[in-house]
């Protein structure tokens, strides 16, 4: 998955760590990203480029800068680019420190003035937060808790298409958790609001931060309970089918949560297989 990038170590904790003429600088226009892509990504050093700048975390010893100035014109060799390309580039590491670098750039862009009386935020000195001067609110980046849904029946996986989204690719069914309802009610309301059925017993399997869009997944097996049919929301989803794990696609996100699960049922080592054998999953044990 995206996060997966051991062995380097990314750090986040809030400090405040004077800028090195090594480290990198996240320079944005709108959301697009400056970099060079020539077999792998490089972003620009301090040393390449000037202005004001915001420490965000560091990667393997090494500090993330975010410029916060006009977007500068690309040097020889750069270019502005945006996530929906580099997702896919390597190295590994340096893709999601870019996601999670944009993450932060938008959290910024959007909270310079105070929701609640208009007054231009300030910093927190102490942890990483925009407080107003005038009436305290605080403001800390924003988190999205959402569900990922394998919901399955046998030796069968249910998998879907988004409709109207720029992906085509094969998902699994997903939503945001509403406002005083449990993750758990979340798993059954988008399912039963996107295809129409009802669930039995809910395993969870896993976590991903998705920072493309500020949001926490939270991944879950789910047990199909009563009938089978699909009835579509047909102005969220193109498609819903089942599929058999011998022939479930392989058209599916690579470094996502979604493409992990399903390629996890693929091999018969989803919570509900294992059981069926009298195994454990890994994350239990």
């Amino acid at each position: 998955m995206v996060q997966d990038i051991f062995p380097h170590h990314f750090e986040n904790t809030f400090m405040h760590r004077p800028p090195q003429p090594e480290d990198f600088v996240l320079a944005y226009d709108g959301d697009r990203l400056l970099m060079a892509h020539d077999g792998g990504i490089t972003l620009p050093t301090v040393a390449q480029i000037s202005g004001p700048l915001q420490y965000l975390f560091t990667l393997d010893d090494r500090g993330y800068y975010l410029l916060e100035a006009p977007a500068p014109s690309a040097p020889a060799g750069f270019a502005y680019e945006g996530s929906r390309e580099y997702r896919s580039w390597e190295p590994a590491e340096t893709r999601y420190a870019c996601a999670v670098a944009e993450s932060l750039h938008r959290w910024y862009r959007g909270n310079r003035f105070c929701g609640c009386c208009g007054t231009p935020m300030e910093k927190s000195k102490t942890e990483r937060a925009m407080v107003c001067p005038a009436c305290g609110n605080t403001v800390y980046p924003k988190i999205c808790p959402a569900v990922i849904v394998g919901v399955c029946d046998g030796d069968r996986l249910l998998l879907t298409k988004y409709n109207g989204r720029v992906t085509k690719q094969y998902a699994l069914v997903a939503g945001f958790a509403e406002i005083g309802e449990t993750i758990e009610e979340t798993v059954r309301r988008e399912v039963f609001e996107e295809v129409g059925l009802k669930l039995g017993q809910l395993r969870f399997y896993k976590s991903q931060p998705w920072v493309f869009t500020d949001t926490l997944l939270m991944g879950f097996y789910a047990q199909l309970h009563g009938d089978d049919a699909i009835r579509l929301q047909e102005e969220e989803l193109s498609l819903g089918q089942w599929f058999h794990r011998s022939e479930l696609p392989d058209d599916h996100s690579g470094i996502s949560l979604t493409g992990e699960m399903i390629e996890t049922f693929r091999r018969g080592q989803d919570p509900f297989s294992l059981a069926r054998h009298g195994q454990q999953h890994p994350l239990e044990v």
